[in-house]
């Protein structure tokens, strides 16, 4: 028989969110990485584009600014209409994916911090 794997999912991380779809907005995703729900986004201030915040960065995506909903298999193409949750939220800190450079506790609560400053609470 074979297995089947589930991978993650918004259930992971996603405890509330606005009525009506309104945490909700669609993005592009830069290409360069396949992205997997829960992923802390930063937004490409040159481009308008999202890609996975790093915290080294200095294009603006260093500033964590959304949580990707739904996989987005960006490796080598911009995904359009990417589903983000970008304000009004509630996710759960431990259920969302940093990049490596969040390597620290004290990192990713001024990430979340951050999120927080959109409107995306992380508990």
């Amino acid at each position: 028989m074979t297995t089947l794997t589930e991978g993650k999912t918004p259930g992971d991380f996603l405890l509330f969110e606005e009525q009506d779809h309104f945490s909700r907005k669609e993005a592009t995703i830069a290409s360069g990485a396949d992205l997997v729900p829960g992923t802390v986004l930063g937004r490409v201030t040159a481009s308008g584009k999202y890609v996975r915040s790093v915290r080294t960065a200095s294009d603006g995506s260093e500033t964590p600014a959304a949580v990707l909903l739904r996989e987005a298999k960006a490796a080598d193409a911009d995904v359009t209409g990417a589903v983000i949750i970008a304000r009004h939220a509630r996710v759960r800190q431990l259920g969302l994916t940093f990049d490596a450079s969040w390597s620290t506790e004290a990192y990713r609560d001024t990430a979340c911090a951050a999120l927080e400053a959109a409107g995306i609470v992380a508990t």
